[in-house]
């Protein structure tokens, strides 16, 4: 049955600052900003965000029931003009869109309506824009019945996005905790549905993309898609309890969980990549003149790397590429395949701590 429900203009009108709450938030705060800190140790910062920007991309995305493998996501940076699958080029257009979203927001300082519109275009593919047409409604996957129905007139739509834009951007509006702003912030934009599709994937990306607004972190390297695939059905379940029960607490509760699990694993997958970067320059630089840090960022910025790219950050020749490259395939710094007439080398360090998720206590 259609839930007949109305979104309300923000802050909402409850106690979002309970003792449980701020406990929770308290110790996310504290995980975050250690998250912070360990990612200023990374040399380059393009390595982390175009790293880990891919492991969003691939969880988000397959929440949304667009699954694709590792190797397919990594081959779609080296190969994109080649044939690969429909749902590893979707991801790849979140990463890109996400990485959009950054440089808008680090240049303006603010994450805007006109911000969301861009990112959801590039996660599209087109600019429809907010929806215009009534007729949206959200569906229990495993039933088809309807659980719940967003706004259907246009300009309540504009208008509600609107409030939420100053929300976000307006420290003035709300004197609530930067991290519970956030988790109400995609609770109204999923509640609001603004596009006709991409609402799930374009809402995580703004959770992250706050963050950094609001300087909890300097570059966006905390995602929680990988909590709430695991947790999908507590997902919805929690996000529509608010809406038919005003049931703030618990959800807020969930997400702030995500954000304190999330960081510590992301705080080990950082700490891995630091440790393996410094391991490979190191024996790399004991061994061989052609060493240089700008070798070292392009072993790590890229999963999977190419010939092409050498090329292009060190200003060498497409011979001597191959070359250092051929060198640190035998060595067992890389993996070297091959793709049609083209070879690509996989950096299988920095493959394993991208996949694995790694134990936290």
């Amino acid at each position: 049955m259609t839930q007949d429900f109305r979104v309300h203009n923000l802050p909402p009108e409850v106690d979002l600052e309970t003792v449980k709450i701020l406990k929770k938030a308290a110790q996310s705060h504290r995980f975050l900003a250690e998250l912070k800190g360990v990612s200023g140790t990374i040399p380059n910062e393009a390595i982390l965000i175009n790293t880990l920007a891919l492991q969003e991309a691939k969880d988000s995305s397959a929440i949304e029931n667009i699954i694709t493998t590792h190797d397919e996501l990594f081959q779609e940076e080296l190969f994109a003009n080649m044939a690969s699958s429909a749902a590893a080029k979707e991801v790849w257009r979140y990463a890109v869109a996400l990485k959009k979203g950054f440089a808008l927001v680090k240049k303006t300082q603010h994450l805007t309506n006109a911000h969301i519109l861009e990112i959801q275009a590039e996660l599209e593919g087109n600019r429809a824009g907010f929806r215009t047409l009534p007729g949206t409604v959200l569906k229990n996957p495993r039933t088809g019945e309807i659980v719940y129905t967003p706004p259907q007139n246009p300009e309540e739509v504009v208008r509600l996005m609107g409030n939420l834009e100053r929300f976000i951007n307006d420290d003035e509006m709300s004197a609530l905790d930067p991290l519970v702003k956030m988790v109400v912030a995609h609770y109204q934009f999923e509640s609001i549905h603004p596009f006709y599709d991409g609402n799930g994937r374009t809402g995580r990306i703004i959770n992250i993309l706050y963050l950094v607004r609001q300087g909890l972190l300097n570059i966006p390297v905390l995602y929680l898609s990988r909590y709430i695939i695991q947790r999908k059905s507590e997902y919805y379940r929690l996000l529509q309890a608010v809406r038919d029960d005003n049931a703030w607490e618990a959800w807020v509760l969930y997400m702030l969980d995500g954000v304190e699990q999330t960081a510590r694993q992301t705080i080990a997958i950082v700490q891995g990549i630091g440790k393996a970067m410094l391991d490979y320059k190191h024996r790399i630089r004991d061994t061989h003149r052609f060493y240089s840090q700008d070798l070292i960022n392009n072993l790590f910025r890229h999963p999977y790397t190419k010939i092409e790219f050498l090329v292009a950050d060190l200003r060498v020749s497409r011979l001597t590429a191959t070359k250092y490259l051929d060198i640190l395939s035998r060595e067992g710094f890389l993996r070297k395949k091959k793709m049609g007439r083209s070879n690509y080398y996989i950096n299988t360090v920095l493959f394993d701590l991208l996949t694995k998720v790694p134990e936290v206590r």
